[in-house]
């Protein structure tokens, strides 16, 4: 399973910005998807996520997370943004893969390698 994350880059304080993750492998499901993000100095934290039947759990208002299931894809619309969204912002996807053709399955927690982001005031 991988996990490949577009849309980071550098923006101005107030603007916006959208990130997108397109989850690639041997998926038969995927669960909770979702991202993260980790600043300078900082652990990392959870920005947004979004549940296979719709339930969000934002870290703020200015967060919108979504999915495509058909593009087993979820995107992260940051509006107003503020210096500090300044960050590297993870993907994240527990999914269920299949492990070969017998029908064996395994559940895991996938990362992206991560996007930068860099606001600027």
């Amino acid at each position: 399973v991988q996990l490949v994350e577009s849309g980071g880059g550098s923006a101005q304080e107030g603007g916006s910005l959208m990130l997108r993750c397109v989850v690639y492998g041997s998926v038969l499901a995927i669960d909770v998807m979702g991202w993260y993000r980790q600043s300078l100095g900082k652990q990392r934290e959870l920005v947004a996520t979004i549940t296979s039947d719709n339930m969000v759990t934002s870290a703020d208002p200015r967060f919108t997370v979504s999915r495509d299931n058909a593009d087993k894809a979820v995107t992260l619309h940051i509006s107003s943004l503020k210096p500090e969204d300044t960050a590297i912002y993870y993907c994240n996807a527990k999914v269920t893969e299949a492990v070969n053709r017998e029908g064996a399955r395994r559940s895991l927690e996938a990362w992206g390698v991560g996007t930068l982001v860099t606001v600027s005031s």
